[in-house]
């Protein structure tokens, strides 16, 4: 059974710094490309990152977000984590994790529809 279970999420204020995680169970981090997306109040979601399976795991950032989001791999601890920094009020958002196998070192998968599961999410609040 595939289980993607994000946790990290929060209230945090303009500037700060905030790693989420994706710990993730019945599927290789080698053989599966991992997306985290972000959905707005009122907006759709959206991808903003994604990592490449096994050997390179290339990562891929959104436009808006490059420069302050960083995508990394930990295959012994099976997690993804996102680190954001600095955060600024527009990432107030829940964010997803979500898989789809793929056995390229590179992530091209930026819609929805592509990812075969998802974690339940978590809510990232920036407010002063």
């Amino acid at each position: 059974q595939v289980q993607l279970v994000e946790s990290g999420g929060g209230l945090v204020q303009p500037g700060e710094s905030l790693t989420l995680s994706c710990t993730v169970s019945g599927l290789s981090l080698d053989v599966n490309a991992i997306a985290w997306f972000r959905q707005a109040p009122g907006k759709e979601r959206e991808a903003v990152s994604c990592i490449g399976g096994s050997p390179d795991h290339k990562d891929y950032y959104a436009d808006s977000v490059k420069g302050r989001f960083t995508i990394s791999l930990d295959n012994a601890k099976a997690t993804v984590s996102l680190k954001i920094s600095p955060l600024v009020p527009d990432d107030t958002a829940v964010y997803y994790c979500a898989s789809v196998t793929d056995w390229s070192s590179v992530c091209l998968h930026e819609e929805e529809y592509e990812y075969d599961y998802w974690g339940q999410g978590t809510q990232v609040t920036v407010s002063s």
